[in-house]
């Protein structure tokens, strides 16, 4: 009989009370131990697979012995930890023995729980065991096959000496010094050596060549073309309403406006599609990026809708979305740079790396706000891009401007502006310059029996004052007592509490209104009289819509840049001598009326005559639905920036001339028997060129034939060949920069060729200069088409 002392028994049934934790505890260690040797071979073999990134492989075998190590004393501990448990357990099954003796227990039913305690400890450590052997061999053979490799590629890793990529060597020492400025870098794999330098430059960027070692399938498989599909005009704008989202008063506002106008969107795409003739059309994907209404731009817009603030811009952003869903585009709307970095791709970090992905957009839709943005998010997949960009330009960009040197140096540079974009590419409000794509808004449509029901409602002594903010009435205390004399003067001047001492008593304030309410006082008023500003907004139109006259004054001298601090800072050298050019040139009288308000006589001379006039509601046809629809249709299905050939090098000529001069000697056209440029838009058939006087725009130059200056014409007459066709001998040709050439230098037979094709322009005159100006026909009531540009 074997005894046991009681502090032995004491000891055994501590260990017995210890014993299962302890069991918990060595599992866990088990369990943690075989998840970090699959962790480490993950991380090994990691690099090894062919979808994972090319510089995963950049030090992680190199650590082979350190995880040597960790596995042996992972081993060790776990055959010291198999002794003491073996002593515990020798230890418990006799203590187990005296128990069950006295519960009459046979040997099976005590021991199988301490022998399988064992065996899985046993069994954990002959696993870790075998692992850590398995391991030292692939580390093994990992190390010798990296040190290989290292050696065959040590001498690739350096910069190459390539006259094909003169930058590589600069962007080279420019990674080693800043590589860590931005995170991108390092979202793209670099990891401060020179091989990750060099894969980075020449397969994420293009400034070194391939590496002739490395694996460029992966990197030369371009991503499948999706296949085409052809866009079907959408008469249902409920889609496109989701599609502008919510949240903001601006949005608001323009979601009113385009469910406002549903019903003349699908009756403008009905007629539209009947003119087309089922003529195939490829559906666009195409991102809208609003600039001006994300967070990051202040936003000013939105807190104003409600206190009379412009509403010009978003008037304009409502009907180019709605005129792209309503030709069958697909659409994707932005009004965040959060959004906008998605939809891009933008790799995280500050900006400076290429996108993650092929821009899956085939148009970008925004605003000089949004084109910063861009640029600052995209790097340099921001200049591999732009040619798809259209920016939303109220006032325009000249070509001067435009071109980031040129401005520079000739004192053009703005604030806006010097983007280097194809002049075209800057879509403007109204047609101020054909050096720009003039994009437009829309007016609502009246009916012939709406327009009988204006007529014989209109109030012959009423007039609506343009000018909802108290600003704009300031000053005008002569004009309007003229005005009150003969008509009653309304407002719609918005203010918070009080009345403001700007507006007259004797004016008949409305507050802001709705624009269904707004469109009734128009139609009951004889007259609607602007103030000077705000500059070419789109309600003189509405108002002339509606049946009014439209009273505006004319500025003299003109305002402009050089006079004016609303101009100054603005890409356009434009001197504006009304408060609504537009108004004033393609519409003018009976329905628009220009007077000099600093004149009192011819003031109330033009209130009598307008009094007298009888007027029907007039819309020229590029703002009505159909028109914007037609005008934008052209520019998606015929604009090109990206593809389009260059224009012909200085002096270049075909060998036979396309051009003849016309019978009455005046101007050049294009010869019937020369074969048309291909590719080009307009057609080439529609040029007419003139040599403009002394000190003319070519703007000016062709309106004074009824014709519009047509920039893309500009590379067909860039050559000594055309001046001699139009009978000036010139004595010399040279090249040279300036938005101004070709042109013919005064005094003397110099003359100039442009150098630079971003700087053919419409506008520009210079008293030195006579300018060889292109021009051609446009379609009734759409002055953006040629006659045969549809």
């Amino acid at each position: 009989m074997i005894t046991v002392s009681p502090d032995g028994k004491i000891m055994v049934r501590r260990c017995l009370v210890t014993l299962r934790p302890f069991r918990l505890f060595v599992l866990g260690i088990g369990f943690f131990s075989l998840c970090f040797l699959m962790t480490s071979l993950g991380g090994q073999l990691s690099a090894r697979r062919p979808g994972d990134s090319p510089f995963t492989i950049r030090t992680e075998v190199t650590g082979g012995l350190e995880s040597r190590g960790v596995l042996r004393k992972m081993s060790d501990l776990l055959e010291l930890m198999l002794k003491r448990m073996d002593a515990l357990a020798r230890l418990e099954n006799r203590s187990e023995l005296h128990r069950a003796a006295g519960h009459g227990l046979s040997a099976p039913d005590r021991l199988p729980p301490g022998a399988g305690l064992m065996e899985r400890i046993q069994a954990i450590a002959q696993n870790v065991s075998d692992i850590a052997v398995k391991v030292d061999q692939i580390l093994r053979h990992s190390l010798l096959l990296h040190s290989k490799v290292s050696e065959g590629r040590r001498d690739q890793c350096e910069a190459p000496s390539d006259p094909k990529f003169p930058d590589c060597s600069g962007k080279v020492e420019w990674m080693r010094a800043r590589w860590t400025s931005d995170p991108c870098y390092a979202f793209f794999g670099v990891d401060g050596t020179e091989c990750s330098f060099l894969i980075y430059l020449s397969e994420v960027e293009w400034f070194c060549p391939p590496l002739p070692w490395r694996n460029r399938t992966a990197t030369q498989m371009a991503p499948k073309a999706l296949p085409k599909v052809q866009a079907v005009f959408q008469s249902n704008l409920s889609h496109l309403l989701e599609l502008m989202g919510s949240g903001k008063e601006s949005l608001i506002f323009m979601k009113k406006r385009t469910r406002q106008l549903t019903a003349q969107w699908a009756m403008a795409a009905q007629r539209l599609a009947r003119k087309l003739g089922g003529v195939p059309r490829d559906q666009k994907q195409i991102l809208v990026h609003i600039g001006f209404l994300t967070e990051e731009s202040g936003d000013v817009f939105s807190p104003r809708v409600l206190k009379g603030g412009p509403l010009g811009e978003m008037v304009q952003w409502a009907d180019i979305l709605a005129a792209l869903y309503v030709l069958g585009h697909g659409l994707r709307i932005t009004v965040s740079l959060k959004e906008l970095q998605s939809n891009l791709g933008v790799p995280p970090g500050r900006g400076n790396c290429p996108l993650t992905v092929p821009l899956p957009f085939d148009l970008i839709y925004t605003d000089y706000h949004g084109l910063q943005q861009m640029k600052q998010h995209m790097g340099l997949s921001f200049r591999k891009y732009r040619c798809r960009i259209r920016v939303i330009d109220t006032f325009g960009t000249e070509p001067a401007y435009n071109h980031e040197e040129y401005a520079t140096l000739h004192g053009y540079r703005t604030n806006w502006g010097y983007w280097h974009l194809n002049p075209r590419q800057f879509m403007t409000m109204f047609p101020h310059t054909p050096d720009n794509s003039f994009m437009g808004f829309v007016s609502e449509e009246l009916s012939e029996a709406e327009k009988q029901l204006i007529k014989g409602g209109k109030a012959n002594n009423m007039a609506v004052v343009y000018g909802k903010e108290t600003s704009i009435w300031k000053g005008k205390e002569k004009v309007l007592g003229i005005l009150s004399r003969y008509m009653e003067v309304h407002g719609t001047v918005y203010y918070e509490s009080q009345r403001p001492p700007e507006v007259p008593a004797f004016v008949k304030n409305h507050g802001l209104l709705p624009q269904p309410e707004f469109q009734q006082l128009l139609r009951k008023a004889k007259l609607f009289v602007g103030f000077g500003f705000p500059y070419e907004g789109p309600a003189p139109l509405e108002a002339i819509a509606n049946g009014c006259v439209f009273l505006q004054s004319r500025f003299s001298p003109p305002h402009s840049s050089l006079n004016h601090e609303f101009f100054r800072g603005k890409p356009t050298s434009r001197e504006v001598f009304s408060q609504h050019p537009y108004a004033e040139s393609f519409i003018g009288k009976p329905h628009v009326w220009t007077v000099d308000y600093n004149n009192s006589e011819e003031f109330e001379a033009a209130i009598k005559a307008i009094m007298r006039s009888q007027v029907d509601p007039y819309l020229p046809y590029e703002y009505t639905c159909e028109g914007m629809l037609e005008r934008i249709h052209a520019y998606i299905q015929h604009q090109d920036f990206c593809a389009a050939p260059g224009p012909a090098p200085p002096g270049a000529q075909a060998p036979q001339s396309p051009f003849v001069l016309a019978p009455n000697a005046t101007h050049l056209e294009w010869a019937r028997n020369s074969s048309l440029a291909p590719g080009a838009w307009p057609p080439a058939h529609s040029l007419r060129a003139w040599l403009a006087a002394a000190g003319r725009a070519c703007t000016d130059a062709c309106l004074d034939r009824g014709l519009v200056c047509e920039p893309s014409f500009f590379p067909f007459l860039n050559s000594q060949d055309a001046f001699q066709k139009l009978q000036v001998p010139c004595d010399s040709a040279e090249s040279g920069m300036n938005h101004l050439y070709p042109a013919l230098a005064l005094p003397g037979r110099e003359c100039f060729l442009q150098k630079e094709p971003l700087l053919f322009s419409c506008a520009g005159a210079s008293t030195k200069h006579r300018r060889l100006c292109p021009c051609r026909d446009f379609r009734k009531g759409q002055v953006a088409l040629c006659q045969d540009c549809l």
